[in-house]
This record gives structure tokens, C-alpha cells and sequence, in this order.
């Protein structure tokens, strides 16, 4: 004879599976209560504050006085603003392509069977930890037009180097060099890490097949990294357009070049910090949020036409 079920057994048991999934909820939210708090009061908190200061104007004794669209107006007027966006994106459409084509190279080299490419690697990947004010400190004077390590050996082979940081045409120049050296160790270790994902039996099948290494690069390894180069393209390129560092420390404030090399992040901090004028570095800042937000949507947008996943 089958057994009767009880429905008021039945009822406890759904009341401890109840008990035990809000239990389990509860102890989930409380894991990843730091984070959030974290991501609130860090990021998004600050955003919303500044798009509020967009919309005032810095008074006296700290108080800032509503002017509604008067900041984007203005901004939109001014030469500075124009030429920092054209500085800025100057910086990241050399930048990001060329360093991500030689980290490409150099974790393809790295990956293969070479002697010490342990030491390579970390020599390569050195520079990411070196803080970028050290890193500007240390090419400011490589770069130096009268006792530079670089004028110094192009002078010893009868070569007059250029003011690097001093001419309007080449500082820009020298700063895209810097910017492009500092990130290849990051971006090599994570191309890297994306190559020892490739299956093995790929290439074994391929030389089978009579395909030499250059075909081999562009019909498995470009292909099946495409994920990882999507990664490294969407973080280098916001990175760019943020560059500051390298900027600030290496250009002085009354350097005849900082007007060709000023980003739009230098113009926020010039605003905001030297001459006070918090909202209308806000409205700076957000303009620059506004060219990331679209560039990473079109980047999201075209990936479907080469990014290759398994």
C-alpha cells in the first residue's frame, strides 16, 4: 500500500527550505557587503557628485552657487578643452594600438621554447611595479635636452637630439614613448596568459598540415587570443584616455609645451585644484566620462566582428 502524504509535513519542510534559503542569502549579501559599500562610496557616489558640481559654480568661502549649463557652455567655447581632447586622443589612438601590437609580439616570443624566459618576463613586467612617479622621474631625465642619457649617446654618434620635453612638437611625443613602455609588461602578462590557453594540438595539426609560423600566427593564435586582446584593448584604451601621471610629473607648469600635451584629465586638475573652479572641472571630467562610455559601447559593439571565442 503506498503511503499517504501529509500535507502538514510537508508545509514544515517547505518552512525549512524557506528558512535555510534566506539564511543562505543573507550570509551571501553579508560576503559581498564590503565590496559593494566599497563600489558605492568609491565610484559611484563620486560620479554622481561631480555631475552635480557640473551644474555649479565655485563661490567664495567654499560655496558653489547653481549655473545650470553655464559650465558646458563655456567648455564648449574653450580653445584649452578642444586641443586637451585633441591631446588626449592624439595619446591614445598611437598609444594603444602600437603597444598592444609589441606586447602581442614579445608574449608570442616569450611563449615559445626560448632559454630564460622566466627572467625575461619578469624583466619585462618590471616596470608595473615601479610607481608611475618613479617612472617619470627616471625618464624625465633620460629625456633631458642638456644632460640626458638619450642626447648624450645621439651627441656621441654626432646626432643633435631634440628638446624632448621642451618643444611643443616632440614633448607629446615623448610622453606617448613613456605611456607605451609602462604598460607592455601588464599587457604581456595577460596576452600571455590568454596563448598557454591555446591547445597544443592546434599548432601540432597545423604543421601537419605544411602551415609555417606566420600562417599559423594568423589562423590560431590571432583568432583564439581575440578574447584576451578584447580585454587588454577596452582596459588600455580607458587607461589612455585617462593618462595623467606621466603629464604632471614630466611637464612643468610653465613649460612652453604643456598647452600640445595637457590631457583632459590635467585640465580637470588644473581647474579643480590650482584654480578652484571645481565646476567646471566637473564638467571636464564628465565630457571625458561621456568619450569613455562611447568608445566602450562601440567596442562592445564591434567585438561580435573579430573577437573569436571557442
Amino acid at each position: 500500500m503506498s503511503k499517504s502524504i501529509n500535507p502538514k509535513e510537508n508545509k514544515k519542510v517547505s518552512v525549512k527550505n524557506n528558512k535555510k534559503n534566506y539564511s543562505d542569502y543573507f550570509w551571501a549579501y553579508i560576503m559581498i557587503a564590503p565590496t559593494i559599500i566599497g563600489l558605492i562610496v568609491l565610484n559611484i557616489w563620486p560620479i554622481f557628485h561631480t555631475l552635480f558640481l557640473s551644474f555649479q559654480s565655485s563661490g567664495d568661502f567654499g560655496k558653489n552657487k547653481w549655473v545650470g549649463l553655464a559650465n558646458y557652455k563655456r567648455m564648449v567655447s574653450d580653445p584649452a578643452v578642444l586641443q586637451a581632447t585633441i591631446n588626449t586622443f592624439k595619446y591614445t589612438i598611437i598609444t594603444v594600438p602600437i603597444g598592444i601590437f609589441l606586447s602581442l609580439i614579445i608574449a608570442v616570443l616569450l611563449n615559445g621554447k626560448i632559454k630564460g624566459k622566466t627572467v625575461y618576463r619578469t624583466i619585462y613586467f618590471l616596470p608595473m611595479v615601479a610607481a608611475p612617479a618613479a617612472i617619470s622621474m627616471v625618464w624625465k631625465w633620460l629625456l633631458n635636452a642638456d644632460y640626458g642619457l638619450i642626447n648624450n649617446m645621439l651627441s656621441s654618434i654626432g646626432i643633435q637630439g631634440p628638446k624632448w620635453l621642451t618643444d611643443p612638437k616632440v614633448a607629446l611625443i615623448s610622453i606617448i614613448i613613456v605611456g607605451i613602455w609602462s604598460t607592455l609588461g601588464y599587457n604581456m602578462i595577460i596576452l600571455l596568459a590568454g596563448l598557454q590557453e591555446i591547445p597544443k594540438s592546434y599548432y601540432e595539426a597545423a604543421k601537419i598540415d605544411g602551415a609555417g609560423p606566420v600562417n599559423q600566427f594568423f589562423a590560431i593564435t590571432l583568432p583564439l587570443v581575440s578574447p584576451t586582446m578584447f580585454f587588454v584593448v577596452v582596459t588600455t584604451m580607458i587607461s589612455s584616455l585617462q593618462v595623467f601621471d606621466y603629464i604632471f610629473m614630466m611637464i612643468d607648469k610653465t613649460n612652453a609645451a604643456i598647452e600640445k600635451t595637457q590631457s583632459l584629465v590635467y585640465l580637470f586638475y588644473k581647474n579643480s585644484f590650482i584654480m578652484n573652479d571645481k565646476g567646471y572641472g566637473s564638467a571636464i571630467i564628465m565630457l571625458l566620462l561621456a568619450i569613455v562610455l562611447i568608445i566602450t559601447a562601440i567596442q562592445l559593439k564591434l567585438q561580435k566582428k573579430w573577437v573569436y571565442y571557442q
